[in-house]
């Protein structure tokens, strides 16, 4: 009996751990064009996809291991960032004041940094 308690105590924790939900906060959400991979970065209010132009889902972060998320202010622009270890990369978005532009920087490992800026669509 304690074998089974500690096993679902063990499975909530890592349930807890895994399942991080994604809060935007005041990063907008609508949709980007990444002209270099033609793909549609999508932020709704809990959720990041990545789409290809048709709309067919590429990649979804609902169900990945978000590390390290936080939402927060550059200068007066706001901006999120986090790591995805499936992806083995880090995110970092800025939502420019100026114009409706996403810039998109992906840090990963052992090449360049990646730097786009994003048109909405």
């Amino acid at each position: 009996m304690k074998k089974l308690v500690l096993c679902v105590v063990i499975l909530f924790v890592t349930v807890s751990v895994f399942a991080n939900p994604i809060n935007l906060g005041n990063f907008p959400v609508g949709k980007w064009l990444d002209p270099n991979y033609n793909v549609i970065w999508e932020f709704s209010s809990n959720n990041i996809r990545i789409l290809s132009t048709s709309g067919a889902v590429l990649y979804d972060f609902s169900d990945k291991s978000i590390q390290d998320f936080g939402v927060f202010m550059d200068g007066m622009q706001p901006g999120i960032s986090f790591t995805c270890p499936e992806a083995g990369r880090s995110y970092r978005f800025i939502k420019p004041l100026a114009n409706s532009d996403l810039i998109m920087e992906i840090d990963r490992s052992g090449l360049p940094k990646y730097t786009v800026s994003m048109k909405m669509q």
